[in-house]
């Protein structure tokens, strides 16, 4: 037994139609009601329109069927309403509809359909998969409309007013925030969760036990296209939470790029650095670089190209691939630190000999003068350069006569060799 059969009556169908029985229905209605034939009869068009949309939809059917044309207002006051934003613009407030729910009330205001929230789900990837492309298989647990019940929660006509609420979904409660200054608070019941009715725990259905949905796990499989950036979102239109008059939302899957050991990913273009010894620099390097793909590129120094120390080469076309053209690729960029020998690294004859290679004039011709004075130029360290705390900066030279301040810094030292 249904609560209501105005939707029935509008199609001509008895409550235990079938699918087919209601969709052949509407559309021998629809043809004959339609205002292209029949302009004189439009408000009966958007009746039957109306009618079709719950009737030929599983959850709104059942929702109707248990509490009737008051089932469907959707969230009360605060709620939406379950129907399209065209026939909500269009029915109410007029024919029988406007009769039961009055007209210019809020149910005949245009409305945006309610949809279960978003699913956001974070999926790690390596910098290689990112550029030879992947496909990942992600297991999402979701609630899905419970199949015994359709949805309802229970027998037929079970459904009263929920008595905490008094059938409004909320509670409303009050807080003192000072004296004198009160705060009223509205929150959803905790007894029928907002839905305004309850079923007693008899009639509710064995499957669901009363809550209209059962869980449900799916595998969802992830295509990570080669060229897909840190953030870019993979979104599974409807495959989110299903609630009875709900349209279920999207599962949105967030690309998280892992950071690598050896590559720095620049949009389409790829960044490593390398250390050469001075040897390498002025002479030539050759070193073998294991791409993301797995090849190994053999990168060689041209004769003669001096590395010089913060340099940077590249590599044409070996970057990442490009998301909208795979065939497209960005550059790869080797940026090179020089690493000098340390002091007295040879002897004095070997030292002269590579002086001889090396292009400019000899440092070590004699100088000599009455006022050349000769001194040794020593390594300086930052340290001794600050006062103790960090306060202030001491001068680098200071006279014989001067005597430093308290508070200030003796002339730098040089350390001892």
């Amino acid at each position: 037994m249904v609560a209501d059969t105005v939707l029935y009556d509008i199609l001509k169908v008895r409550p235990n139609a079938t699918d087919t029985e209601i969709k052949k229905a509407y559309h021998q209605l629809a043809r004959e009601f339609h205002p292209d034939k029949n302009p004189h009869h439009g408000d009966k068009f958007k009746e039957i329109s109306f009618a079709y949309e719950v009737l030929s939809d599983r959850s709104k059917r059942a929702l109707y069927d248990m509490q009737g044309m008051e089932g469907l207002k959707g969230g009360g006051d605060d709620g939406d309403s379950m129907f399209s934003d065209d026939l909500m613009s269009h029915i109410f407030g007029s024919g029988i509809f406007g009769s039961m729910f009055g007209s210019g009330g809020k149910l005949g205001k245009e409305r945006r359909r309610n949809r279960t929230e978003e699913i956001v789900y974070p999926l790690r990837v390596s910098l290689e998969d990112l550029y030879r492309g992947k496909v990942s298989k992600l297991q999402l647990n979701r609630n899905k409309i419970c199949p015994k019940c359709n949805g309802v929660g229970g027998k037929a006509n079970s459904a009263v007013t929920c008595g905490e609420c008094q059938g409004r979904g909320v509670k409303v409660s009050v807080h003192q925030l000072a004296p004198g200054v009160m705060q009223q608070v509205r929150s959803s019941c905790p007894e029928c969760k907002g839905e305004r009715v309850v079923i007693a725990p008899p009639d509710r259905c064995a499957e669901c036990r009363g809550r209209k949905t059962v869980k449900e796990t799916k595998i969802l499989e992830v295509h990570v296209k080669p060229g897909m950036w840190n953030g870019q979102k993979v979104i599974f239109y409807g495959e989110g939470d299903h609630l009875p008059g709900y349209e279920p939302g999207n599962v949105i899957i967030v690309i998280q790029e892992k950071e690598h050991e050896q590559f720095i990913r620049d949009k389409d273009n790829l960044l490593i650095k390398r250390k050469v010894n001075l040897a390498e620099a002025l002479c030539g390097y050759k070193f073998l670089l294991r791409h993301l793909d797995g090849r190994n590129l053999l990168i060689t120094t041209s004769s003669g190209d001096v590395l010089s120390h913060g340099s940077t080469r590249c590599i044409w076309g070996e970057g990442m691939p490009s998301y909208q053209s795979t065939d497209l690729k960005g550059n790869l960029y080797i940026k090179f630190t020089v690493e000098f020998p340390p002091s007295h690294f040879t002897t004095e004859i070997n030292l002269m000999e590579i002086g001889k290679c090396l292009p400019g004039s000899s440092t070590h011709s004699k100088v000599s003068g009455r006022d050349v004075e000769e001194v040794d130029l020593l390594p300086f360290e930052e340290r001794y350069a600050a006062a103790p705390g960090g306060e202030s900066r001491g001068e680098a030279y200071n006279t014989d006569d001067e005597q430093p301040d308290e508070g200030r810094t003796a002339r730098v030292q040089c350390p001892h060799q």
